[in-house]
Parts: C-alpha cells; sequence; structure tokens
C-alpha cells in the first residue's frame, strides 16, 4: 500500500526513478529498489514479476503491515517469518535470512480480508502469529524465477479486536490508498466508528515505520 511504501523510502532515503514508478537509492553499499505490490495475489505477483523483470534484484523483500493472530502481538511488534503459508492453496514456503534481523513464526496469507471467528480461532491454535495478503503470492514467483527472498512485517491491528471488516476494508483503493469518498460517506453513515478508523490508521503508520526501519536496516547488513 502507499502507507507502507512511504516509510520505507524515508528510511532509505529513495528517489523516485525517472521512467516507472520505483523509488531507487543506496544504504551501506546496497541498491535498493522499492515499489507497491498492491493488495491481494494477483496484485502481489505481478509486481513481482514487473520488479524482477525491470530491476533484476539480488532479493525481494516483502515490507509492510498485518494483522495480528497471536494473543501476545502488541502494536508495532515485528513478525520476521521463519515460514509462510499460502492460505488458499496450503503450500509452505521458507523466506531467506535478511541481516540480522531474527525469523520466527508463521505468517499465513489470504487472498483477502479473513474475519471470521472460527478460522481465526483454528489459526490461533496453529500458532500462526500473522495474516497477510500478498508475501505468499510473491514467494512464489520469487521461488519459480529463483531469486531469495525475505518478508519483515508489523503488526497493525488484532483480528477479532480491532475495527478491521469488510466495510473497513472497502475504504482502500486497489494500490492501498484511501478512498476519501468512500470515507467520507462510511463516516457519515457510521459516526461512531470514526474514532476507531482514526486509532486503526495511527497504529498503521505506528507498524509501517517499524517495518521500513527493520527492513531496510537488515538490507543494509547483506
Amino acid at each position: 500500500m502507499t502507507s507502507e511504501l512511504r516509510p520505507v523510502i524515508r528510511a532509505g532515503r529513495l528517489q523516485r526513478s525517472v521512467h516507472g514508478d520505483a523509488h531507487l537509492g543506496t544504504v551501506a553499499g546496497a541498491r535498493l529498489v522499492a515499489s507497491l505490490a498492491g493488495i491481494g495475489f494477483a496484485s502481489a505477483a505481478a509486481a513481482a514479476e514487473r520488479l524482477l523483470d525491470d530491476h533484476a534484484p539480488d532479493r525481494v523483500v516483502v515490507v509492510g503491515i498485518a494483522g495480528g493472530v497471536a494473543p501476545g502481538l502488541a502494536i508495532g511488534d515485528l513478525v520476521v517469518p521463519d515460514l509462510i503459508v499460502d492460505g488458499v492453496a496450503r503450500i509452505e514456503y521458507r523466506p531467506s535470512p535478511l541481516g540480522d534481523l531474527v525469523r520466527a513464526g508463521t505468517i499465513v496469507s489470504y487472498d483477502g480480508l479473513t474475519t471470521e471467528p472460527d478460522e481465526i480461532a483454528r489459526l490461533v491454535d496453529d500458532g500462526v502469529l500473522a495474516l497477510d495478503m500478498e508475501s505468499s503470492a510473491v514467494a512464489a514467483v520469487c521461488e519459480r524465477r529463483g531469486v531469495a527472498w525475505s518478508v519483515v512485517r508489523s503488526i497493525s491491528d488484532r483480528l477479532g479486536t480491532d475495527p478491521v471488516d469488510d466495510a473497513v476494508f472497502g475504504l482502500v483503493r486497489p494500490d492501498g490508498s484511501p478512498d476519501l469518498g468512500a470515507v467520507l460517506r462510511f463516516v457519515a453513515t457510521h459516526p461512531s466508528r470514526l474514532p476507531g478508523l482514526i486509532r486503526l490508521g495511527r497504529y498503521s503508520g505506528r507498524a509501517a515505520h517499524a517495518a521500513a526501519v527493520a527492513a531496510v536496516r537488515g538490507c543494509a547488513a547483506l
């Protein structure tokens, strides 16, 4: 999402490319390229293909926010998984190490919002740390093309306790930018939910910043 890309640009002091929508820079001798993945499997896979075709990176790093599943996770906590699971196809992927970032736990990727209580309870029982909507799709592309990949996420909300549902999810465009018209209509018809939206935006910003700083540090240590 755009809200996840901006902190990466700031952390890496990246500059927009003259051609295309990528942002480029160098940190500790490592050449960085940052671009949007969008939301969902198809968008993320297409973005990964473009990135590999246009820039031929040695490694792809998925950076951004995730929904917390494990009860002990707090807003802003880092999750650098040692296992990614495609929640649809049930395929497992193993990320590569990224600098000195400690890998632990599992992130499950779904191609859409998952809020079903029974499913969340099953994930908790399975020891899953967090959910996202892109990592397994990027992993599949990278493994097919023989490119190393890593994932750095930070918790922006806790499933089952924070105000993320289909209605809130519908307030963003496919690239993750806010649909201001939809936001205004939602607030007008659900004014009591405005404080929750503001809190969610603040949490998401904190999490995106934490993930970006950690990912850039990890890349610099390679």
